[in-house]
């Protein structure tokens, strides 16, 4: 059993390591200029100016559903 369990770690073992021989190098080339990292930043002070209404509306929503009903609270 434990000489099973052996040959499964080493097999394991074995594949790992090659997986990051074939894997590639990681070093990509950016050609991005100044002008496109300004439009990026654009873009997303475009989303989080959509968002943030969104996100005060859905807390509207949580504050109003938290807020017990005048009609829950009278007993008969």
């Amino acid at each position: 059993m434990k000489r099973s369990a052996l040959a499964i770690s080493s097999i394991a073992l074995l594949l790992g390591s090659a997986s990051a021989a074939l894997a590639a190098s990681g070093a990509r080339e950016d050609n991005s200029g100044i002008f496109v990292w300004i439009f990026l930043g654009f873009c997303a002070l475009i989303v989080v100016a959509q968002l943030m209404p969104a996100v005060f509306m859905v807390l509207g929503f949580a504050k109003g559903l938290k807020k017990e009903s005048p009609h829950e609270s009278v007993t008969h």
